[in-house]
């Protein structure tokens, strides 16, 4: 009798508790208003905030995604851009790819306060569009130029000094072409993951010597390709002017991928980059080609993240 009370305690508890479970994200607001002319580009987590980069003048503000505030922490300047941007969660610092300055930027995540910043000369023009960042190095994508860019990091907090900024060539299947090329760039285990927006052709690829290999999609293109955010075997692929996020359940040799579901809202307008926290995604809205006259009003969107279950 008392095990009977039991069992009749536990699913009353269990099925109390389901509706909560699943509701979850409800006390999160699905669209977070950032300051007028923000011009936001890139977006990370550091699993408690979300953090987005100005195009208009690299700064960076901090956002709840309990209650929708924001505060800038890292005032722009004139001549700053912020385009992807990454949570270290080894030291703690958000690293900020630069775009055309060809410039990659280290701040503290907490203060706000720059810490380092690493130049990648070049002959031509370069575009920083996307980083990732690993114990031992940050990789970037050029978005003109076939070249992974590395900057080598120490274990520990101390960072290094300029000469740490680093190319490698990238070779393979991965061939560049007129427009925007690699932009969005994860990790997956010891590989790396972009997306060639020109061609829609994903590549994986080897952080070490730098050889890419396409992944199979079996024929479908994920043109205007953007931001990628990574949760184990599901990889979320931001099409830019497209306004989705289309998720690809990924082989576990990073070979393959299958399209399991295009993510759409109303609220999009030019979505560019996406960060996971808990069960919801969180994408910047760039509004490309759709805020003249500046300043113009942006906004982060939230939609809940693939549910394979579903």
């Amino acid at each position: 009798m008392a095990r009977s009370r039991f069992a009749i305690v536990a699913l009353a508890l269990l099925m109390s508790l389901s509706p909560v479970a699943a509701s979850a994200h409800q006390d999160h607001p699905d669209r977070i208003d950032l300051p007028d002319g923000w011009m936001p580009e890139g977006i990370t987590t550091d699993g408690r905030f979300l953090f987005s980069g100005s195009l208009a003048n690299g700064a960076i503000l901090r956002a709840n995604p309990h209650n929708g505030n924001t505060k800038i922490i890292a005032a722009g300047r004139r001549g700053r851009v912020a385009v992807g941007i990454d949570h270290d969660r080894s030291r703690d610092l958000l690293w900020v790819a630069g775009g055309d300055t060809k410039t990659i930027r280290a701040y503290d995540a907490n203060s706000g306060a720059l810490l380092a910043r690493y130049r990648f000369p070049s002959t031509g023009d370069r575009f920083i569009n996307d980083l990732v960042v690993r114990r031992r190095a940050v990789f970037a994508t050029d978005s003109f130029n076939q070249e992974l860019l590395i900057v080598r990091l120490r274990l520990g907090d101390r960072l290094p000094g300029r000469r740490a900024a680093t190319t490698r060539a990238l070779t393979g299947d991965l061939v560049y072409q007129s427009g925007f090329n690699l932009n969005g760039i994860v990790k997956s285990g010891r590989r790396l993951i972009a997306v060639q927006s020109n061609t829609g052709m994903l590549f994986r690829i080897n952080a070490f010597t730098g050889r890419t290999r396409m992944i199979d999609l079996g024929g479908v293109a994920l043109t205007n390709g953007d931001g990628l955010e990574i949760d184990g075997d599901i990889l979320y692929v931001v099409r830019n002017q497209n306004n989705e996020i289309v998720v690809v359940d990924l082989n576990r040799r990073l070979t393959r991928g299958k399209v399991v579901d295009r993510i759409t809202d109303d609220d999009f307008d030019v979505p560019t980059t996406v960060a996971l926290l808990r069960h919801s995604l969180y994408a910047v809205n760039a509004r490309f080609g759709t805020t003249d006259p500046q300043p113009a009003d942006y906004w982060i969107t939230r939609v809940d993240a693939f549910d394979a279950d579903d």
